[in-house]
């Protein structure tokens, strides 16, 4: 059976219900990992190690699947993917519903999330102006509580209008059909930039919500109890990938190009994104940290899903009791 058809079959098998096979590896065979979203800079590291020939020399055969309908960490908890590439938010309540998940590696040091809205909302001067306008959201119950908490603490009642609309909401921002919405900084807020679209923004971390690295890799405990040495392998070869790119911006954003050119059509964009990165210092922090997962920002990212009822287990129901949040992560593999 051919590694394609035999990822067809697992999804097949996911969708059933259906237990997965255990799979264990030995040095040099294939390791997949999977995208959280279509190619963009947070995916960096994973190219350049892959094109640049680390994992290689790691002992390695990285195969990076392409982003599907079914989350990176589905795909990881399920044992179709063996790493994938893990948003804060759903690894916490993935983790916390029972999914085999792990992080193993911060690829952003600090949040690159931001509230935003159009530059001529002069009426905008904090966040507790948002009180009473109508968000653009993207269905999930952190953002309302998210943005409640950031109104709340400017001294507002942190009632808003939400108007589900996925990606959609950067158009609907722009065109004035909506008051706000969530951006990432570094990929949204550049390509707004780059179109000339003026904005301002309200960071989280400055308004009551705990700073996050906002996306992690994360792999099973099943796998890394079984494959302790081809994870090493791995989280360490991809360290070295986003070291590259951190030192070899130019480069390295030439490579991620080339290596997606149907999906990568502007690589103004891409560069943009990367310096963005690098100039944030959220690939490699200002005191030098790159991949390490910080135990105080996971604990108190933690706390503050648990005490805000978004944590539930896997009946659906709301947590009694807080969790032990140093389950949900390792920096062991960083060697």
């Amino acid at each position: 059976m051919t590694e394609l058809t035999r990822r067809q079959a697992l999804l097949l098998t996911l969708a059933a219900g259906l237990p997965f096979p255990a799979r264990t590896f030995a040095a040099g065979q294939k390791v997949t990992v999977a995208l959280d979203w279509t190619v963009n800079t947070n995916h960096i590291g994973l190219f350049i190690a892959r094109d640049k020939g680390f994992y290689a020399e790691a002992g390695l055969e990285v195969e990076i699947l392409p982003y599907s309908d079914t989350g990176a960490g589905t795909l990881v908890a399920n044992r179709v993917a063996d790493f994938g590439i893990n948003g804060t938010i759903s690894l916490f309540t993935q983790k916390t519903a029972g999914a085999d998940l792990r992080a193993v590696y911060a690829v952003v040091q600090t949040e690159t999330g931001r509230v935003v809205f159009n530059a001529d909302r002069s009426a905008i001067k904090s966040p507790k102006d948002l009180d009473g306008l109508t968000y653009g959201g993207f269905g999930s119950a952190w953002e309302n509580a998210l943005i409640s908490t950031i109104i709340r603490h400017d001294g507002g009642k942190g009632n808003f209008e939400t108007v589900t609309l996925g990606t959609s909401a950067y158009e609907a921002l722009a065109n004035g059909a909506v008051d706000f919405t969530l951006e990432v900084s570094t990929w949204e807020g550049v390509e707004a930039e780059l179109k000339g679209i003026r904005q301002r923004s309200f960071r989280y971390a400055d308004y009551g919500v705990p700073d996050e690295h906002t996306t992690f890799i994360a792999s099973s405990d099943a796998f890394l109890q079984a494959n302790p040495k081809a994870a090493v392998a791995f989280v360490q070869a991809t360290r070295r990938g986003y070291e590259f790119a951190v030192d070899h911006a130019q480069e390295a954003g030439d490579l991620l190009i080339a290596a997606n050119k149907d999906a990568l059509t502007n690589p103004a964009l891409i560069h943009a994104s990367l310096k963005a990165l690098n100039d944030g210092h959220f690939l490699r922090s200002e005191a030098g940290a790159i991949g390490t997962i910080d135990k105080a920002k996971v604990d108190a990212m933690g706390e503050y899903l648990f005490t805000a009822g978004i944590l539930r287990d896997s009946d659906g129901k709301a947590l009694e009791k807080r969790p032990d949040f140093a389950g949900y992560f390792s920096n062991e593999y960083l060697g």
